[in-house]
Order: structure tokens, then sequence, then C-alpha cells
């Protein structure tokens, strides 16, 4: 960088991040490839291939963007690719304005580390919706961050607050498409955004903003419904069918006022899941699925849910405790390996470097297990919220991560299906975020806004250095 004399010191340096990201970016390509595929992810890809229809049992806009990377660049690695680029892309934008805001090169790099966390890089180029879910709240992130460092050093013309709002609603938008719950984590994200591009927003501007919001929501999901046509295969009747299989004695079953053949199943899945000790996913444990899956037997499920429930409340909130403790304190598969069994001819790339990453992740897991525990994000996301630091620097985006994944982890309390990290995984990226800005923005005070005549000055010049000795 010292052979660049054209460039302001300053820019050499933001340069010189978007090398290291670019680094790191690669590298996760190389480790990942092609994608490591769970059987979801197979299914999915099985979807945009158009070897199955195309379902709603998983997004739909996430086979979609699959199906039209492929027909561009002819790879089912283009998902990997993306994935990769925005997740290395978001980090780089937040590593810059971290280094505009604080003059920190320090913090600047730590926030690239976030990406090389093993409780973080274990899922990066998983094919998930979780991580697709993380990545689009990342990148949100990244763009009211961008919006809070241009509106405190001088403030954006209105054109490109415009357009920092649409690109943030476009990201959060598309994460609650493509995982439905992402809603609780996505609402504090976008207070955040809103509050980083104005910093008096009146009732127009929240107006015109939640507007934008429901716009990016709806119009795709009309547009699929009409011209993609998704087959309705009534999901959330599986965790109805948790709630029956373990809530309700078998003897109790049997006398539900239900189809026969469906009474029959549900008494021989109660059994099943006894038996095996499975805790929940009774659809995919215990469940003896018919051809239709449950499109058939939804309507009837969800009835007697309706029923059973309100007559057994106690024994109803005791099993959906009992599983959210799971999840918090014997939280399952931290580690996704590799590219699961398929006839699609589809395997790991690399091998060995697969093993090296599994080596790591799993390594840390049984070192600092706490790291991978439900219970330490959500203790972490309620400190975020309620003590988001004296500095003004950072606060409000420290408690906006810390309410999302607090919102986003308790959200899970009625409607988890199992109790597997990805579903603290956004969670685990946000707060650790929120931590490092925490810590950089100690004892901080937000710059004074530019006068409009003055000259662009960075905020080192308004503030004192997070680490003066970096620099």
């Amino acid at each position: 960088m010292g052979q660049m004399p054209w460039l302001p010191r300053a820019h050499r340096w933001v340069w010189g991040l978007a090398a290291v990201a670019a680094v790191c970016c690669l590298g996760t390509i190389l480790v990942f490839f092609p994608g490591y595929l769970s059987p979801d992810s197979l299914d999915q890809l099985r979807q945009a291939e158009g070897k199955t229809p195309l379902t709603d049992w998983h997004p739909p806009v996430l086979s979609l963007v699959w199906r039209a990377l492929i027909a561009v660049t002819g790879s089912i690695a283009s998902m990997l690719v993306l994935q990769a680029v925005l997740f290395w892309g978001a980090l780089w934008v937040l590593a810059w304005c971290v280094w505009e805001l604080t003059a920190s090169r320090g913090g600047s790099l730590a926030v690239l580390g976030l990406g090389l966390a093993p409780f973080v890089l274990t899922f990066v180029g998983v094919v998930w919706k979780d991580v697709h879910a993380a990545v689009a709240l990342l990148a949100a992130c990244a763009v009211a961050l961008t919006g809070l460092r241009l509106r405190d050093h001088r403030p954006p013309r209105p054109a490109v607050r415009w357009g920092l709002l649409g690109l943030g609603v476009l990201f959060l938008a598309y994460a609650m498409l493509v995982r439905k719950n992402a809603f609780f984590a996505a609402l504090p994200v976008f207070v955040m955004l809103v509050l980083a591009l104005w910093r008096a927003p009146g009732r127009r501007t929240w107006v015109t903003c939640t507007a934008a919001l429901l716009a990016a929501l709806v119009v795709p999901t009309v547009a699929i419904s009409l011209f993609a046509r998704p087959l309705e295969t009534e999901q959330a009747a599986q965790i109805m069918l948790d709630d029956l299989v373990h809530v309700l004695k078998a003897d109790e079953l049997r006398t539900a006022d239900v189809p026969p053949g469906l009474r029959d199943r549900l008494v021989a899945s109660a059994q099943e899941c006894e038996r095996v000790g499975a805790l929940s996913d009774a659809y995919w444990a215990c469940y003896e699925r018919p051809a239709d899956g449950l499109r058939g037997d939804s309507d009837e499920i969800t009835s007697l849910w309706l029923r059973e429930m309100s007559g057994h409340v106690p024994d109803y909130l005791q099993y959906r405790l009992r599983l959210f403790t799971t999840l918090l304190f014997e939280t399952d598969d931290p580690y996704k390996a590799g590219v699961s069994r398929n006839d699609l001819g589809i395997e790991v790339a690399h091998p060995r470097l697969e093993d090296m990453l599994g080596t790591y992740v799993n390594g840390m897991v049984t070192d600092v297990r706490w790291l991978f525990r439900g219970w330490f994000w959500l203790a972490v996301a309620l400190v975020l919220a309620v003590r988001p630091g004296t500095g003004r620097l950072f606060a409000m985006p420290v408690r906006a991560l810390g309410i999302s994944s607090a919102a986003y982890i308790l959200g899970y309390l009625p409607i988890m299906p199992a109790t597997d990290y990805r579903y603290v995984y956004w969670p685990a990226i946000a707060c650790t975020l929120g931590l490092l800005l925490l810590w950089l923005g100690r004892g901080t005070a937000l710059p004074p806004p530019a006068s409009p005549g003055a000259a662009p000055d960075r905020a080192v010049t308004a503030q004192q250095p997070a680490d003066a000795g970096g620099r």
C-alpha cells in the first residue's frame, strides 16, 4: 500500500480491507465448493433444476434465485459464490464504516475477522434458508451503517438516501421471504435502517419507508404465486403435528374425532416418537407419511389442534418450554459436513479442506461449547438490548442488533421444529457484531452535523480514535 502515493492514506486502508475480504471470500468458495448441501438443500436444488415440482415446503424464492443463477452461469456452485460474495462484501462495508467512524484499524480488521469465527464460518457455504436470511440481514446492517456514516459526515442527497433505503429494504424483504420467522429479526433492523438514514424521521418518512418494505414483500410474493405457482404443501401442519403427538397421550389420540386413517397414523407416531426418544420433528422422525404428505391431513390436523390444545394448555406450555430449553442448552448440529448422499452425482470438490474445516469447527465446539449454545447468544442479545453502551456513536445499532437477536430466538418458542444451531445462526452473527460495535463505540460521541458548505472530513477529525496506536 505504500507504493500507491496517488491514493490518500485512508483510502489505501479501505482497499487493503477489500483485498483481505476478497481473499477470505475466495477461500470460502474453495473450501465449501460446490456448496455444502443437506437433504433440504438437495430438495431445493432439484426444484431449481426442474427435476421436481416447485413447492412451498421450502421457500420457493430460494429455488427460483438458484434457477436463475444456474440459467446464467450453468453451475450449481453459483449459489455458493453468491452467498460468499454477499457475506464478505457486507463485512467489508461494515469494516469500512467502522474505519471511517472510529479510525480504528484493529476494529475494522476485527469486523472482517468475525467471518472467520468458527461459530460463523461453519455455515457460510451451506445452502440453507437460515444462512440466506442471516446473510441478507447482515447486508441490511451494512447498508444501515453506510447511511449512518454518510449522515454524520455530510447529509447525503435525497436520491442517495432513498437509494440506500431501497437496497436495505430489498435485503430485509428477501430475508423474510426466505425465512418467514425472520420477520422478528428484520423489524428491529428496519428501524435501525431508517434511523441511520434520517436523524429524526417524521411520520411521513416512517409511513413511506414502511410502505416500501411492505411493497418489497407483497410484490414478489404475489408474483411467485401467480407465475411460479408452487405446490402448496401445508407445512404449518408439521408444527401442529409435533404438538399433538407429544402433548396428547396415545389413549387420547385413539379417541380423536378425525378420520380413522389419520387417527391410526397419529397413534403410531406418538408411540414411535416415545420409543426412539424423538422430542420434535415428528413428521420426519416418527410419522407414517402418506403419498401427499400433509396436504390431505392438514385441515383435520389443524381442527384437532385447535380443539385439543385449548384443553391441554399446561401440557402444551410444558412441551414447548421443554423443547425451547433443549434449543438453549443442548443445541444440536453446530456443523454441517459436506454434501449429503444423493443421486445427482454431487460431491465435495476438496475433501481435505472439508476435513480441515470440520476439525476447526468441531474442535472449537469441544473446547468452547458455549459459543454454539442458544442460551449464550440469548443472554448476549438481552445485554446488548438493555445496555447498548454509554457512547452515542453505535448505541442505536448495538441495541437494534440485540433486540433483533433476542426476538429471533424467542420467536421460535411456539414454532420450533427442531433444536439445531442454525436456528441461532443469525443471533450469533448479530451479537458478535454488536459486541464489536459496543467495544469500538465506548466513550465516543457522534460528530456534529457538517455545515452545508463545509469540506467533508473523516470522523477521525471529529472524535478520538478507538485505537490510536494502530493507525
